[in-house]
């Protein structure tokens, strides 16, 4: 019977201690779950709140058109031509990240830049299109950016969308650039700075960061798209961005004041400058004019 006793207590004990364990692991499981939803879904930081100047400039029911004049440096030689930014908010769809067709409380707020480029290079012509939009919160990355980029021999096009990781779906007629998709860990993007500068410039990032180059300089260059290490510095009117392993130095120039304009920029790469300086600012919703007699705003903004 003493024995019969010793082994029952030995088989609760053993029970009670699988039970504990299996109780234990369930708890961890549940645990790692939170922090890993915490760490995808945490803000950079706490939310803007937009003051009466931003909301008047920005909701108006108008876009920031800004032309500039174009030295653009392709195949050792300065290239003429135009640069536009086009600053514009809209509503944002979260799931499936494009613009929101209808009022929704759900939809996002985004800061949208669509930056342009235009020259020729000999014979064939160059039309370069980048898109941002990032959130007017401007406490996470930019929901979605978009580069294409034409020319007589083809074009390539590249999107990056924000979710659990950076998705990357890219095309190209280069073979070795060809049909690809695969994932970034989630680092600050150039291509999200300037719009970002445009809401706050003092939550610009500074010191020794990694930073993903933007979609623009990736693909005329041909290197991986992949975050590098970068110094940022940010000064009065200045923002500049130094990638050492690729001698490249980005340097950005804007109004201190609101709206923050951006005034001019220069970049360097490995002695080759490119420089964009403003010629004409104007609001306008531009989606609007679409008839021949509003093509006297492209001579506004200097661009015939």
């Amino acid at each position: 019977m003493i024995i019969k006793n010793k082994i029952l207590a030995c088989l609760v004990a053993v029970f009670a201690l699988i039970l504990s364990s299996c109780t234990n692991k369930e708890s961890k499981n549940l645990d790692y779950s939170k922090v890993e939803t915490e760490i995808i879904t945490s803000p950079k930081a706490k939310a803007f709140q937009p003051n009466k100047s931003f909301n008047d400039y920005w909701y108006a029911g108008e876009a920031e058109i800004s032309s500039y004049n174009l030295e653009q440096s392709r195949y050792g030689e300065t290239r003429n031509g135009t640069a536009v930014l086009i600053y514009v908010t809209e509503p944002f769809l979260a799931d499936k990240q494009v613009k929101a067709d209808n009022s929704n409380p759900s939809n996002i707020n985004i800061l949208k830049l669509n930056r342009t480029k235009n020259f020729t290079t000999g014979i064939y012509p160059y039309s370069i299109m980048q898109s941002t939009f990032y959130p007017v919160a401007n406490n996470q990355h930019a929901i979605k950016v978009s580069c294409s980029i034409q020319e007589w021999c083809g074009h390539v096009y590249t999107q990056l969308n924000n979710r659990k990781q950076f998705e990357i779906d890219s095309h190209s007629y280069f073979e070795n650039q060809a049909d690809s998709n695969f994932a970034l860990d989630k680092n600050s993007l150039e291509n999200e700075l300037w719009t970002q500068l445009r809401i706050d410039p003092k939550s610009l990032p500074t010191g020794k960061i990694n930073i993903i180059p933007s979609l623009e300089f990736v693909r005329l260059k041909h290197d991986p798209l992949k975050a590098y290490e970068a110094s940022a510095t940010l000064s009065t009117g200045n923002y500049t961005l130094n990638y050492p392993s690729l001698k490249r130095k980005l340097s950005i120039n804007f109004n201190p004041e609101f709206p923050y304009e951006i005034l001019d920029w220069e970049e360097n790469i490995n002695g080759d400058i490119t420089k964009a300086t403003r010629l004409k600012t104007i609001k306008s919703a531009y989606w609007s004019k679409k008839s021949k007699k509003d093509e006297v705003l492209r001579e506004t903004l200097l661009l015939q």
